[in-house]
């Protein structure tokens, strides 16, 4: 099993990797595929118009997340990691406005977003609780192409014969150049005590194995650059969040409070969990509102990462470039493996899959750079993912702001709090790591539809609108 860095860490925009990024990139490859030989052109037939159908929680929640606009600005030919959030709009007025889409290197399609965008609630598609359909039609309305996508999480996005040979593959022997290919916790901990090798540079050798050390080392400097300016851009905020239900920003008023009791020196007993908090809390109010946030491993529960590293770099002395790089291929290294055996996806096993497992890659990050042992590291991640178990995800309205940006300070706290507690141990636990994925992942199977990212359950029905 082999999961880069830069598939679990992606570059993108707000609210969703799965609801916003996913979609965009689907439309994306929808669009190559037009341009492709790949399917069964009619002689003298030209795509005149296009359509999306949305389903599962797509279509629930799809609205609120913004899914509607990123397949827009897919079809307009946008990418998740190129896109300039202050052209969006302007975008995608433009598409209303003159009902077409002219994406590079292709004609002008008819594309409707009034008719054409459909958030069908009662067909859900089999493969994914995330299910999209693309189609392609010739000027007189005819079918010519159509294709269905399933957004899997954390931005990534397959057809269904894809996510078949997925789910084929999945034990097959991995690529005989990755030179520690581990599936587990297990075998990770177990190559680890061969090879004598942290977990870090177990993982640094796999990402070797496809690049060279210095396009390693720029690609985890461009990420964490990334994740320090959301948390910048969201210190800076201001105002009332987009999507109708007046949340308003909270984290500069904080970071403002925080920064005076800093120069004042005023006792505060909780001060390093403020700040962790106000961290967090600044990149999920910035992904709320659309930004340019980083996957980590979801944008739901983007802030829990970059809260930590901020934390580390704030509080430990020894803080430096090698230590971020070393959080990061630890945190990567533990969520391909939940990713791998259970999900990061809030629409299949709830916000124990987004939270939760940001909780625990972050915990493992965190005691990487504390120098905890591998054992102590699988230690750490679980006691995290362990108390995010059978989490919900109900957003109020469908938005990603209600419990979403509170919960990543909180899942911040438990990650750092979960290093600290496996550090000053031996690594010696009762429930491995492998064994809390796998109940997650039942956990997930077992809930109801209503509380994984429908808002058809939970908070999303109980809060009282006033």
């Amino acid at each position: 099993m082999f999961l880069s860095v830069f598939d679990v860490f992606k570059i993108g925009i707000g609210p969703s990797s799965s609801h916003t990024m996913g979609p965009m990139s689907a439309a994306a490859r929808f669009l190559e595929l037009i341009l492709s030989d790949d399917w069964p052109r009619p002689q003298s037939a030209h795509v005149a118009s296009l359509k999306a159908s949305f389903h599962g929680s797509l279509a629930h929640t799809g609205i609120g997340h913004g899914t509607g606009r990123a397949v827009i600005l897919g079809l307009a030919g946008e990418l998740p990691d190129k896109v300039d959030p202050d052209r969006m709009d302007a975008i995608i007025e433009d598409v209303e406005k003159t009902r077409s889409v002219t994406p590079p290197g292709h004609p002008a399609y008819h594309f409707n977003p009034a008719e054409d965008l459909v958030f069908d609630k009662k067909q859900p598609l089999s493969g994914h609780a995330n299910g999209m359909r693309l189609s392609a039609f010739d000027q007189d309305g005819r079918l010519l192409l159509t294709q269905v996508y399933y957004s899997i999480g954390g931005g990534f996005v397959v057809t269904d014969t894809e996510l078949e040979a997925m789910r084929r593959e999945k034990d097959k022997k991995p690529p005989a150049n990755v030179p520690f290919p581990f599936a587990s916790a297990k075998q990770m901990l177990e190559m680890a005590a061969r090879s004598g090798l942290t977990i870090a540079q177990m993982k640094r050798a796999n990402e070797e194995a496809m690049m060279s050390r210095s396009a390693l080392d720029e690609g985890l400097d461009a990420i964490w650059q990334a994740m320090d300016s959301c948390v910048e851009r969201g210190l800076r905020g201001e105002g009332i969040m987009p999507g109708g239900l007046k949340v308003r920003r909270r984290a500069k008023g904080i970071h403002d409070q925080l920064q005076e009791e800093w120069r004042s020196n005023r006792p505060n007993p909780l001060f390093a969990n403020d700040w962790l908090s106000v961290y967090a809390m600044a990149v999920n109010e910035e992904n709320a509102a659309g930004g340019r946030v980083v996957t980590a491993p979801t944008n739901g529960a983007a802030g829990v990462i970059p809260a930590t590293i901020r934390y580390y770099k704030q509080f430990h002395a020894d803080a430096d470039r090698d230590g971020i790089h070393d959080f990061l291929l630890t945190a990567a290294a533990v969520g391909g493996i939940i990713k791998h055996n259970a999900s990061i996806s809030g629409a299949e096993v709830g916000c124990q899959g987004e939270v939760g497992s940001a909780a625990a890659m972050a915990a493992a990050g965190m005691a990487a750079v504390m120098g905890g042992s591998p054992e102590q590291i699988e230690n750490a991640a679980e006691i995290a993912l362990e108390h995010h178990l059978g989490m919900t995800c109900d957003p109020v309205a469908g938005l990603v702001q209600v419990p979403c940006i509170e919960r990543n300070a909180l899942g911040a706290v438990k990650a750092v709090t979960a290093a600290s507690l496996a550090v000053k141990g031996d690594g010696q636990h009762f429930v491995p790591l492998d064994a809390c994925i796998e109940t997650m992942r039942q956990t997930g199977n077992d809930m109801s539809e209503k509380y994984k990212e429908t808002s058809t359950g939970g908070l999303a029905v109980n809060v009282v609108e006033c």
